[in-house]
């Protein structure tokens, strides 16, 4: 079992950077083709950064292993408000004013309880074909209202701001081509260490996907939001995490049914999804409820980051008896 949580710990890193660089790349591409940098930070790099949870769940399930796929959403969105936004508001306060970020928090609210609603009877082809629908039309609505307020919503600026400003087509080729192997090799690492573990360890591979998996899927949205508090982009930084948790509901939640459907786990139903839209309503709360709203104090960031240390805990007790 040790190569196996070798071959993890390496998958993992290589996923990170592997989809840095897709990024990077495929952002470079897109601007040096004329594209909007706001529409680019809007769609390209928003899935972008749920690329490695994206291939990690399409090939766990098309190998059967669904409970891995459909662990590794549910995880990396409760890691993505406890683990990334806790911790990142530790590091300084994160307050966030942009009008684009506050109506995407209830829609994210909305699109968590529509997926909780459709798991409750199993993933069916049919659920897939509606979520992409409803990321189509979640990504109209956002892009459609972001050109509006382009010229004084702060995240709007932020996110045009992060987009590479000169990168020549070969390297960005290079960085594309790079990234996307490297984000295809590594996943199927993953999924196999991930699937070996399980077995070896005598728990199922949800569990696996909603602690180990779902941590490193989200390595990419903490950095990334680190960086961002750090240069004082507030707004980006939570921006990051609800952009990264709509796709991750909508496009990667979506492959379980699309791929393989079938029946949810019932600690899904009663458990995770549970945790997840507590958590989400939370962040509704903080960011335009009757709280401070917009912002995200220490002790707010302590009580999102013990509350994810806690789930993970009682995932790890559940195990264990």
């Amino acid at each position: 079992m040790l190569i196996d949580f070798i071959a993890l710990a390496l998958g993992l890193v290589v996923l990170v950077f592997a989809a840095d660089w897709f990024v990077e790349g495929t952002s470079s591409i897109a601007r040096n083709l004329g594209v909007s940098p706001l529409l680019i930070g809007l769609t390209i790099v928003g899935l972008g950064t749920s690329a490695p949870e994206i291939l990690v769940s399409a090939l766990a399930s098309m190998q059967g292993n669904s409970g891995l796929a459909i662990g590794n959403v549910i995880g990396s969105n409760i890691a993505n408000i406890g683990l990334v936004l806790g911790g990142t508001a530790l590091i300084a306060p994160l307050a966030f004013h942009s009008g684009l970020l506050k109506r995407e928090l209830p829609v994210l609210m909305v699109i968590s309880i529509f997926c909780y609603v459709l798991a409750l009877d199993g993933l069916a082809l049919v659920d897939g074909v509606l979520m992409l629908l409803v990321l189509a039309a979640f990504l109209c609505w956002l892009i459609r209202t972001a050109l509006v307020e382009r010229k004084h919503d702060i995240l709007a600026q932020e996110m045009a701001a992060e987009i590479p400003k000169s990168m020549s087509n070969s390297k960005a080729w290079m960085y594309f081509a790079v990234g996307l192997v490297g984000l295809f090799i590594s996943s199927k690492v993953l999924v196999w260490a991930a699937v070996n573990i399980a077995q070896a360890m005598g728990v199922s591979d949800l569990v696996i996907g909603l602690t180990i998996v779902a941590l490193g899927t989200s390595l990419p949205e903490l950095a990334a939001s680190i960086g961002s508090v750090l240069k004082g982009e507030d707004d980006l930084a939570v921006g990051n995490v609800i952009g990264s948790n709509v796709y991750n509901l909508l496009a990667v939640y979506s492959l379980p049914a699309l791929i393989a459907p079938g029946p949810v786990d019932p600690n899904v139903i009663s458990r995770d999804f549970p945790v997840l839209l507590g958590m989400t309503g939370v962040l509704f709360i903080l960011g335009v409820g009757l709280s401070k709203a917009g912002n995200i104090n220490r002790w707010e960031g302590t009580v999102l980051l013990s509350a994810y240390l806690f789930y993970q805990w009682t995932i790890f007790q559940t195990t264990a008896l």
